[in-house]
């Protein structure tokens, strides 16, 4: 992994920011689920949300290697922080690769001051990772479309000015995926928080559901300006979302293994440091080595993915073995931990409730192995 002298410094400035600001308060936000405004004007103003912006309409745009470092640093200081950036991330990304000259002036630059900020609409009450399932229609009617649906699960719905809604603009098309596409929906378009959805984990940043009735969009919102493309387009910015998620869960698992091995220097049972104990011993050598190859398979993921190379496989496996991996080490932070594990007065117990989010979100592990499975057979295996 080759990162600039100036992406290098962007990380180091982010790690500072974790742990002079994020760590020293989170304990307080998170318990009292407090949405955490100075935080997110402080990542406005390092520009994190602008990292996958390009000039001109940015300025600090990073490779995906540097974005995935970014957000395991956010994530090692509170995964919900790393939250707030990532639909955002995935919608810059789609319009940057898909939109129109016109929507790349008038969204992208409000989008990388953070000034406009952005969440992505895909997931519908009874249809879960199936996407194609979805009921949402959008109508062409004259200059505009008609919009009807409800989409859940949508990370910052309150607070998002743009949303990337998934939608059918023909329900009758065959296959199914050439009647789907993307509006670029602005809040006051008709979109309505229906309710906030209350969660194990990831407190402080809102989680909702969507109604849109009979809303009214400009069909200029169309991504891109050609109906029937949006299955292929999401995809596609999927790839950089399921190595965010998987950026978390290392960030995820960073923190709780620095939590472990913090306490398992300073606690002593039988006259001596607990990490001597043969069995906490295997604990920290088998969380710090799993954690390590997990980073591996995000970043190889991300210099794919800036090499233009196909890369769903394996943003799916980072996905996979990083999510597992989080838990996994959550589980083991708590069991160094003994009693004190259980203690709200301890993060771990937080790790714990946030590690699972990145198992079933965006897609679920079950699909991501599925996914697995199909291009391991069309591409007859693993690349040497």
């Amino acid at each position: 992994m080759n990162l600039s002298e100036e992406e290098r410094f962007i990380v180091a400035t982010v790690r500072d920011f974790v742990d002079k600001d994020v760590r020293p308060v989170v304990q307080e936000l998170e318990h009292a689920n407090t949405y955490p405004e100075k935080l997110i004007e402080q990542m406005k103003e390092m520009g994190i949300f602008g990292l996958a912006v390009p000039e001109p309409y940015g300025e600090i745009k990073v490779s995906t290697p540097c974005y995935a470092l970014i957000t395991e640093e956010l994530a090692r200081g509170w995964m919900s922080l790393a939250g707030a950036m990532g639909g955002h991330t995935v919608v810059a990304k789609l319009i940057d690769l898909y939109g129109t000259e016109e929507q790349k002036q008038r969204l992208l630059p409000r989008m990388a001051t953070g000034e406009l900020r952005a969440t992505m609409a895909l997931t519908e009450p009874g249809g879960g990772s199936d996407l194609q399932a979805m009921r949402t229609t959008a109508r062409r009617v004259g200059d505009r479309y008609v919009v009807n649906g409800t989409k859940t699960w949508i990370s910052n719905a309150r607070r998002a000015g743009l949303v990337a809604l998934l939608c059918k603009t023909d329900p009758s098309a065959s296959p199914v995926h050439a009647g789907i596409s993307i509006l670029l929906m602005e809040r006051s378009e008709g979109l309505e928080v229906s309710r906030d959805l209350p969660k194990l984990g990831y407190k402080g940043i809102e989680t909702c559901e969507l109604s849109i009735a009979g809303a009214e969009v400009p069909a200029d919102a169309l991504l891109g300006g050609v109906a029937g493309k949006g299955f292929a387009q999401m995809m596609k910015g999927l790839e950089i979302g399921r190595i965010q998620v998987a950026a978390r869960a290392t960030g995820v698992g960073r923190a709780a293994l620095d939590d472990a091995l913090r306490y398992a220097q300073e606690r002593e049972s039988f006259g001596r440091p607990i990490w001597k104990h043969q069995s906490i011993g295997n604990y920290l050598a088998d969380m710090g080595t799993k954690l390590t190859a997990a980073r591996q398979l995000v970043l190889y993921a991300a210099e794919r993915l800036d090499s233009g190379a196909r890369c769903d496989m394996e943003a799916g496996m980072a996905k996979l073995f990083a999510s597992e991996t989080a838990m996994e080490i959550a589980l083991n932070a708590i069991r160094v931990h003994g009693g004190y594990g259980y203690s709200t007065e301890f993060d771990v117990e937080r790790y714990f409730r946030d590690a699972p989010l990145m198992i079933v979100g965006e897609g679920t592990n079950e699909i991501q192995r599925g996914v697995i499975a199909s291009q391991m057979v069309k591409r007859g295996g693993i690349e040497p």
